[in-house]
């Protein structure tokens, strides 16, 4: 047959070309392609929040007897229920329930594919024509992919660094309009390492209330707060507003690959339920793919029977890090960094371009980095602001103090001339 003979009805969807170019992952995956192949340097991973890869940070030996215990017992090789088999879902009503004012049920929960798939779900539940959502800017770009998918207009209202990331509410009101369907808070905090206060979020829970919209609480990082402020988390507010709490045990446990998320709907006054929005998402898991159910079946187990001591053991970890993150980055000219991290796995960083030479912005120091010392970092703009990097610190403190080592001595060999 001659070329262009017939034409076919496949093509690319652009909406999907659209949403994989606003990744961490891709951008990172950028970032590890330029590093030198032929460098004798180990490489030193600064990019992503998974310590799973370091002996210090390995999941507690609880977590693995349940997973291998579920597995051995021949019980969990079927498929689950759409929302997730009953015992794991009383198992995370109990988990989300400490200090709650009232109490969520089993059916407050619906299992997902890590906290990945539950912002794909509230994102396909929530777009319509004509939606807009407000986003935090730094944040997490996997919520920018999918409304990207799903047509769902962004607004951005920003963090402000001089103030310790707290949220600017004036701009919460000032974006928001008839067509806004919900506001995206991310505590403990990621990429800034912020914990907003009780009274931050009491502010954004009254202001949502007034505006009318739902609040999607992403606390993936739930518990992993290694500093004074007291970690609230979001559902505390439910009787003000309606929120969708996104979590998972990737990262508390140091699980990242075992893919078990949840969706948690706190909202006594029925908001959601009225509003068909609880239909909706069990609708759209009614269509898409389950967590592994000897996983869900280890849930149990695994939430009721790990020790403080395994938290404990973690957050001194991070606490440690973290101190050594920004002790190294203060002794830096050429980086500012606006607060001392609190908690999650990630400070962000202003990188001073102008102190340097042939470093045209955030993405060429990134690769340039990579090339030259093999150490991977995330440039701001991934996160929303240029001229900024976003650094892990839940690494081997050896390997963060060599990584951190290398980008002082990138930096001092661009320096620019006095």
């Amino acid at each position: 047959m001659e070329s262009g003979a017939k034409r076919w009805g496949c093509q690319r969807k652009q909406e999907l070309n659209a949403a994989s170019a606003t990744t961490v992952r891709g951008c990172l995956n950028l970032i590890r392609n330029n590093v030198n192949k032929d460098s004798s340097s180990s490489v030193v991973p600064l990019g992503s929040g998974d310590p799973s890869h370091f002996p210090s940070f390995r999941t507690t030996s609880v977590a693995e007897d349940a997973i291998v215990g579920a597995l051995r017992s021949g019980k969990h090789n079927c498929y689950a229920p759409t929302v997730g088999v009953l015992p794991a879902r009383r198992a995370i009503a109990d988990y989300l329930n400490r200090d709650l004012p009232y109490k969520l049920s089993p059916d407050d929960v619906y299992l997902t594919v890590g906290c990945g798939q539950a912002i794909e779900v509230v994102t396909a539940v929530l777009s319509r024509p004509g939606a807009n959502i407000l986003l935090p800017r730094p944040g997490f770009p996997r919520y920018e992919a999918w409304c990207a998918y799903n047509r769902i207009e962004i607004r951005y209202y920003d963090l402000l660094p001089d103030k310790g990331w707290e949220v600017d509410l004036d701009a919460i009101q000032t974006l928001a309009d008839q067509n806004t369907v919900a506001v995206v808070i991310i505590n403990p905090g990621n990429p800034c390492g912020n914990v907003f206060s009780y009274e931050q979020l009491n502010k954004v829970a009254e202001t949502a209330r007034k505006i009318g919209i739902l609040v999607i609480a992403d606390e993936a990082y739930d518990g992993t707060v290694f500093r004074s402020t007291r970690y609230v988390p979001m559902r505390v507010f439910g009787s003000t507003v309606p929120v969708l709490t996104l979590g998972s045990i990737s990262k508390r446990w140091i699980v990242p690959g075992w893919r078990l998320g949840w969706i948690a709907t706190s909202d006594p006054n029925g908001i959601l339920q009225n509003s068909g929005v609880i239909d909706s998402i069990t609708g759209y898991l009614n269509i898409s793919s389950d967590p592994v159910t000897f996983i869900q079946a280890a849930i149990p187990q695994i939430l009721e029977n790990t020790k403080e001591e395994f938290f404990s053991n973690i957050i001194c970890l991070l606490r440690e890090c973290a101190d050594i993150c920004y002790k190294r980055i203060e002794e830096m000219p050429f980086l500012t960094c606006p607060k001392k991290p609190e908690g999650s796995m990630f400070v962000m960083v202003k990188l001073n371009v102008s102190m340097l030479e042939d470093v045209d912005d955030d993405m060429d120091f990134c690769l340039k980095l990579a090339k030259e010392e093999s150490v991977v970092i995330l440039p701001g703009r991934a996160v929303g602001l240029k001229n900024w990097l976003r650094i892990t610190f839940a690494v081997e403190s050896s390997l963060l103090q060599e990584g951190l080592a290398r980008v002082k001595a990138f930096c001092c060999r661009h320096a620019k001339k006095q």
